[in-house]
């Protein structure tokens, strides 16, 4: 169902105001029947009208509506979509018009619903029943966030993400009408949607892993291409949400571990790899600098030493440069052979 916006007149002062004088004329009518019942005159023929007038006086109320900035009503006559009013002020419409707005009464973890997103709070909120009757629908940029979700990455390590989500309405009769109730249809689709592209990644690069769909190996993970896999879970939300005419503006990755089952054996992985990779970097430079001393102890004819003597110079030089500890040199005052 495609919106249809209202161009109603903001008519609902003068509307206010002719309500209220036609209550001090019923109650002047009321005040003229009662002096006549005191006296001669008959009194019935003020009285009448002013019952009647009491009975009518009130239709025009419910038509009165009153929308602040960034807030929608969607009208229906009964049963029938007539419009949508978008902009504010304060309007008078049809009396026997219903707003709809099935998610009035919805709380999620976003910034819209107050409390932090407890429901136990927001079932003992005092309001709960008046935000129930509220059926003005918010256009402004509202964020959700669910809670954390466990996902098995594309290796099978299970991680835990939290992803939060800035969205708004976009088309007020497609979120009523489209879909039972769009926030909770908005929360699921964001579960999902996470649910489907952390499963292509790994947490940490990998060797051999597709994560574009190209079939090539590339270099994608969760951790180091969080503006990625972040884009990628908007726009899958988004295509899931369209119907629903919902917009997505953006989504972040607001929490990223592995799950705690195994997060102790992936930080030894990754500190006994840090090791490795540290060890690799000091064997290459004292190779470098054991190559270098030799080359110029022959350059500038220091000493002429034969392979064994070399052997020995290299094995004592490594082992200097790769230990853990400070080297500790034993001087020999004799012979070196």
């Amino acid at each position: 169902m495609k919106e249809k916006i209202l161009s109603t007149k903001k008519n609902g002062m003068a509307i206010l105001v002719g309500v209220i004088a036609l209550i001090a004329l019923d109650i002047l009518l009321y005040v003229i029947s009662g002096m006549k019942a005191v006296g001669d005159d008959p009194w019935m023929p003020a009285f009448i009208p002013a019952f009647v007038l009491s009975c009518v006086v009130w239709i025009p109320i419910p038509g009165l509506k009153v929308l602040k900035p960034q807030e929608a009503l969607v009208l229906t006559l009964f049963g029938n979509y007539i419009g949508t009013l978008r902009e504010s002020g304060f309007y008078f419409v049809n009396p026997f018009c219903v707003a709809v707005n099935p998610a009035a009464g919805t709380h999620l973890g976003q910034s819209a619903d107050v409390d932090g997103g407890d429901p136990a709070k927001f079932s003992l909120a005092k309001n709960d029943a008046a935000q129930r009757e509220n059926k003005k629908i918010s256009l402004k940029a509202m964020t959700l966030s669910n809670a954390k979700q466990k996902v098995n990455d594309v290796l099978g390590n299970p991680v835990e993400i939290s992803v939060a989500v800035i969205w708004k309405v976009k088309d007020t009769a497609a979120a009523v009408f489209n879909v039972d109730n769009y926030k909770e249809y908005l929360s699921l689709q964001c579960d999902s949607a996470v649910r489907d592209i952390v499963k292509i990644y790994p947490y940490d690069m990998a060797p051999g892993i597709d994560t574009t769909g190209d079939g090539q190996a590339d270099d994608g993970s969760l951790r180091g291409s969080t503006t990625v896999v972040a884009e990628r879970i908007r726009q899958l939300i988004q295509d899931k949400v369209k119907d629903a005419g919902l917009e997505i503006i953006e989504a972040r990755i607001t929490y990223l571990a592995y799950a705690p089952e195994i997060a102790a054996v992936m930080l030894q992985r990754q500190q006994a790899s840090a090791v490795i990779d540290a060890r690799k970097m000091i064997v290459d430079g004292a190779v470098g600098m054991v190559e270098m001393a030799l080359d110029r102890l022959k350059e500038n004819g220091t000493v002429d030493l034969d392979e064994e003597r070399k052997a020995a110079m290299v094995s004592n030089l490594l082992v200097v440069l790769c230990g853990s500890h400070d080297a500790q040199p034993v001087v020999n005052s004799g012979s070196l052979y």
